[in-house]
């Protein structure tokens, strides 16, 4: 016999203090109620119910089982129904991992935006230009800005990450416009310590491919840190075109040799290889890839 069938006519027949109400309740024979509950009696090799031709009632071991049924029945029911309501739309928490400087330029207006669409969902957002263990650090979703290597994780296209030069109007006053690639050599040049070959950059142009080996006096491990030495007049920076678009609109900073970007680092949007995906994570996977997609930044 199926026992939580089994448990339930039983709590029903103590509930409503007869076999007959209970067959009712469940819509069966009184006979079968009777069933269930010698099955329980047999399993537990205990008497569950006293029974007389007048009344009956659990005994001492009954009433201990009849409490424990209906813990266990309502957290039954409990899962059942957060099940339900999860299938039903997104619900939950989301840990999520992205660069500093893009978190904070484009994540977090659409974080925003989705949140207002979506009340059930909670998101923690952890910026940090560090590369973080989804797994270890308890992630469900990472945003990763170039090579992904084997890491058992589904990967899912972003718009590139575009990189352009530049640097504040005071500074190139001061230190002249460079005019080719081979130029930067002789200026302060700078860009995100934890890339490979930071100090050597790859540029591609109309007359070819360049790559300038360059003496950086400053090193950040921040991208924000990056625009705002930028911003001071310290030199050149290599940064990327989201972060500082605002500041070429304005005139803060200048484009430096525009004929000359390095190639596009590809952005992934990363998340555990979970089968089927859960609601809230295909819900809020698909908004940013096709939020990202629709807006994909155009050249400064």
């Amino acid at each position: 016999m199926d026992k939580l069938l089994s448990m339930k006519v039983f709590v029903s027949a103590i509930d409503l203090g007869s076999f007959t109400a209970a067959a009712a309740a469940n819509d069966m024979s009184p006979t079968m109620v009777g069933k269930h509950i010698r099955y329980l009696e047999q399993q537990l090799e205990t008497a569950l119910i006293h029974r007389t031709t007048r009344r009956q009632g659990p005994t001492e071991a009954g009433k201990e089982y009849y409490a424990r049924c209906r813990e266990i029945l309502a957290s039954l029911l409990e899962a059942e129904l957060i099940s339900k309501r999860l299938n039903r739309g997104p619900v939950g928490e989301i840990r999520l991992s992205a660069p500093v400087a893009f978190g904070n330029r484009l994540l977090t207006p659409l974080i925003a935006a989705f949140l207002q669409h979506h009340p059930y969902i909670n998101i923690e957002a952890v910026l940090t230009d560090r590369k973080v263990d989804v797994v270890a650090e308890q992630f469900q979703l990472a945003f990763r800005i170039g090579a992904i290597l084997d890491e058992g994780l589904i990967a899912h296209p972003l718009p590139d990450y575009r990189m352009v030069l530049a640097a504040a109007p005071g500074y190139l006053a001061r230190h002249g416009v460079p005019k080719h690639p081979r130029d930067l050599s002789r200026h302060n040049c700078f860009s995100f310590s934890q890339w490979r070959h930071n100090a050597r950059w790859r540029l591609l142009g109309p007359d070819g491919e360049h790559e300038i080996a360059l003496s950086p006096r400053l090193r950040i491990d921040s991208g924000e840190a990056i625009r705002q030495a930028a911003l001071a007049g310290f030199g050149i920076a290599l940064q990327s075109d989201v972060v500082l678009q605002d500041d070429l609109q304005s005139g803060a900073l200048v484009r430096v040799l525009p004929d000359y970007a390095p190639p596009a680092r590809p952005m992934w949007l990363l998340r555990l290889p979970a089968h089927p995906v859960s609601v809230k994570i295909d819900a809020f996977s698909t908004f940013v890839i096709e939020t990202l997609h629709r807006r994909q930044a155009t050249p400064c």
